[in-house]
């Protein structure tokens, strides 16, 4: 057998992922999902307005289902802030960051050696205040996947070029 060598790595010594200053994701991206949570209370809404119509004897329920529709609201509102305001990203000379969360943190680093593919998508909203979804496909399968939301389209393009062209030349 060769000199095999299996030598411990000092964890402490190794690089510190949390130290990486994450790029915002744009503001715009806010405006999106406030639409979204608009909307969703609208239909929500609308089909317990309907179900009221439609069944007179649940009329005495009209004040407490409308209080629960605005406070499901607001805790959206500021679920959903609070999850805008977690979310950053960095590309790196080897790899990619993605971290969000609320609860739980969540990072993503996915290094470009495991990047199969990458796909840009822009959504109806997204398109109207010029933002997409980079969505970054691993060799991991669909659990290292990340799918990051709300960059400007010129960034999200830029940035997927970068990692098409890592991929393409095997770096």
């Amino acid at each position: 057998m060769e000199n095999f060598s299996n030598e411990p790595i000092d964890i402490n010594s190794l690089p510190r992922y949390e130290e990486v200053p994450l790029n915002a994701l744009d503001p715009n991206y806010w405006k999106v999902i406030v639409l979204n949570i608009c909307i969703s209370i609208l239909l929500i809404g609308t089909a317990s307005g309907l179900v009221f119509l439609l069944k007179k004897e649940t009329t005495a329920y009209i004040v407490p289902v409308i209080i629960a529709i605005v406070v499901f609201g607001a805790f959206l509102f500021v679920l959903f802030r609070m999850s805008f305001k977690r979310r950053g990203l960095a590309v790196r000379e080897k790899d990619i960051i993605y971290s969000s969360g609320i609860l739980s943190a969540k990072t993503t680093i996915i290094p470009f050696s495991r990047i199969q593919h990458v796909a840009l998508n822009e959504g109806l909203f997204s398109r109207m205040y010029n933002l997409g979804a980079l969505e970054v496909f691993t060799a991991g399968g669909a659990t290292g996947n990340v799918k990051i939301h709300g960059l400007e389209i010129n960034l999200a393009n830029k940035i997927k070029e970068l990692l098409a062209k890592r991929v393409n030349n095997g770096i």
